[in-house]
């Protein structure tokens, strides 16, 4: 990828998770912004949604790491197992290993601490079905089925890694942020899974055009 069209992908991304996390704080901290908005206090209300888009904007600096850290990832793994269906087996066997984790290791003691079940279980959703929705959609793209289960290990695996920040807190309002955390980090990693190839054709277009007009000053210093 060129630098031009890296610094609109990183641009994009970065406005991707902005927007959505500013977007889903209204509805997730409502009872936050509230009193500013009864009570006309504008400013205040400004300040602190722009200190939630602030936070997707950090949310998809870590998931843009966390894409191109599974780039080199990916690339290990096929050549480690040799084999693309190895390594998907492989794959599968994380997700199944990330989910339970998910599941008595990060949800059962919220549970316990006095959360409920309806909370993790709808989180949990929103992560397996927006990876599904995610991964089918990549298919679509591509024409690639065997790229279903790079997109789900991708979309389930490395998110939750991201989302560990959150998962790990004990702080009062930590489960707003658990949920709050989870969207930007998921629509941020949908775009790039989708629309990178977009950005790599660009990339080699763009280098394609460099090359032609390279050759025609050359040309045309040779025939001055």
């Amino acid at each position: 990828m060129t630098i031009r069209n890296w610094a609109k992908f990183f641009f994009f991304a970065m406005l991707v998770g902005g927007v959505v996390n500013g977007v889903f704080s209204l509805f997730i901290r409502w009872e936050f912004f509230q009193p500013y908005i009864v009570n006309g206090q504008w400013g205040e209300f400004f300040a602190g949604l722009l200190w939630m888009v602030f936070l997707g904007f950090t949310m998809s600096v870590i998931a843009q790491a966390g894409f191109f850290a599974y780039l080199t990832l990916h690339q290990v793994g096929v050549n480690i197992f040799r084999t693309l269906t190895l390594w998907n087996w492989v794959q599968l066997l994380i997700i199944a290993i990330t989910i339970f984790d998910i599941i008595f290791f990060r949800f059962v003691p919220g549970v316990k601490d006095g959360q409920s079940w309806l909370f993790y279980t709808g989180l949990l959703i929103v992560l397996i079905f927006g990876a599904l929705a995610t991964a089918v959609q990549k298919v679509k793209l591509t024409g690639k089925k065997h790229v279903l289960i790079s997109a789900l290990f991708f979309m389930i695996v490395i998110t939750t890694l991201e989302w560990t920040i959150a998962l790990m807190g004990r702080d009062e309002n930590i489960n707003e942020y658990v949920a709050l955390l989870l969207f930007p980090l998921l629509a941020v990693n949908a775009y790039q899974l989708l629309v990178l190839p977009k950005y790599n054709a660009k990339s080699d277009e763009d280098r394609q055009k460099l090359e032609a007009r390279r050759k025609a000053r050359r040309q045309q210093a040779k025939n001055a």
